[in-house]
């Protein structure tokens, strides 16, 4: 992405989150408050459309889960869709991801001659359960991130997740598809939908896309088979589960927390424990949806951020652009730099730097409902027979 769209993109979500003040920034909040009704009116036609069998969607004979959300990112989906893969696959199943691939590099155009039928062009393979085949630039970083974490794991990347979900099927033998951000895609039939929201803002700022970044309104949570509470703190979320309820009076909640687990360094692999950060002068440097949750959670583990660079969410670095920053770290004689696993897949090859880069690993730690994941990994792994109808005629 240029420079130039970037700026366009902050821009615009400094006006949809009111960080903007001004005549000019309350014009276009009134013009996007208005489109928003719009879309709010095709959201919701949509799902009436595949509801009432207008639109169809596809079944592929097989276990199909999607893990979604109602907002645009933040949630922490990534961790949550690595926590699955591995707990379904040391249940005994064949798991692949499906991704979109948000952000990767387009493929080429093929070329055809002027008679010769368009052949469709297969999924891209991050990985074939066996071995990574893409960079992050080609794949995506999310999906590049949970490929070189789940080594066991199929990740397909494709726009068309029912053209990927067969390739996985028929290709590489899966017989357990994990939507990733899959809420809204409707054209495949979900088994399950697993829906996130985040503690620290459970529906954006209530307003839905392009004034806010709800996707969808808070009502359609009803399609929710289980919910996850993302980035809990311990505290009590009886206000938030509340309100889920006047939504869904059925899904099971599940309260969960992103754990670190170490520090590990972007060159050489090195790990090292947390306690490294304790009093430690750093700099953060990240492009994340909620580059906040991730500074802050740096202060909880005793860092001390001298210096900080946010960028937009999915941000892909130059060599200069770190090096400015390392530079600037250099000067202040900081001890460290530290990004998140997401953004280190998304750093250009880097030979040496003056100041050490490390990413925080972290993992989804159940807080609460733990019967409840136990429930939803057992309904996947082992989902009931039907019973033969022979069996109530006997």
């Amino acid at each position: 992405m240029s420079q130039r769209s970037e700026n366009l993109e902050q821009f615009a979500i400094d006006v949809i989150l009111e960080r903007r003040r001004g005549f000019r920034a309350a014009l276009l909040r009134g013009l996007l408050y208005a489109l928003s009704f719009i879309y709010e009116r095709l959201v919701q036609l949509r799902l009436f459309l595949y509801r009432h069998r207008i639109f169809r969607e596809h079944t592929l004979g097989c276990l199909v889960i999607s893990i979604g959300n109602l907002t645009v990112g933040g949630t922490g989906k990534t961790p949550i869709v690595e926590k699955f893969a591995r707990a379904l696959r040391a249940g005994g199943r064949r798991v692949a991801i499906l991704s979109r691939g948000y952000k990767s590099v387009p493929r080429p155009a093929p070329r055809k001659g002027f008679f010769s039928k368009k052949e469709p062009l297969p999924p891209r393979v991050v990985s074939d359960g066996k071995s990574l085949l893409l960079d992050s630039r080609t794949a995506g970083d999310e999906p590049y991130m949970l490929a070189n974490n789940l080594k066991d794991v199929v990740v397909l990347v494709d726009k068309d997740r029912v053209k990927s979900g067969l390739y996985a099927i028929k290709e590489l033998k899966a017989d357990t598809l994990l939507l990733d951000d899959g809420l809204q895609y409707l054209h495949l039939k979900h088994r399950l939908d697993i829906v996130l929201i985040d503690r620290q803002a459970p529906f954006g700022n209530e307003h839905l896309l392009p004034r806010g970044t709800l996707r969808e309104p808070p009502r359609n949570l009803r399609r929710a088979s289980y919910i996850f509470i993302t980035k809990s703190t311990g505290e009590p979320n009886d206000e938030l589960i509340k309100r889920i309820r006047r939504y869904n009076r059925t899904a099971e909640i599940i309260e969960c927390a992103h754990k670190p687990l170490h520090l590990q360094n972007v060159l050489t692999a090195e790990q090292i424990p947390l306690e490294r950060l304790r009093d430690t002068y750093v700099g953060s440097i990240c492009g994340i949806a909620a580059p906040e949750s991730f500074e802050d959670g740096l202060r909880k583990l005793g860092a001390r951020i001298e210096l900080s660079k946010r960028y937009t969410d999915h941000h892909r670095y130059t060599e200069a652009e770190l090096q400015s920053f390392v530079t600037r770290c250099v000067r202040r004689d900081l001890e460290m730099i530290v990004t998140t696993e997401k953004d280190a897949v998304r750093f250009p090859r880097l030979t040496k730097t003056d100041v050490p880069i490390y990413f925080l690993r972290v993992e989804i730690e159940i807080l609460s409902g733990h019967e409840s994941w136990e429930h939803c990994v057992a309904r996947i792994c082992k989902p009931q027979p039907l019973l033969s109808p022979a069996r109530f005629f006997a």
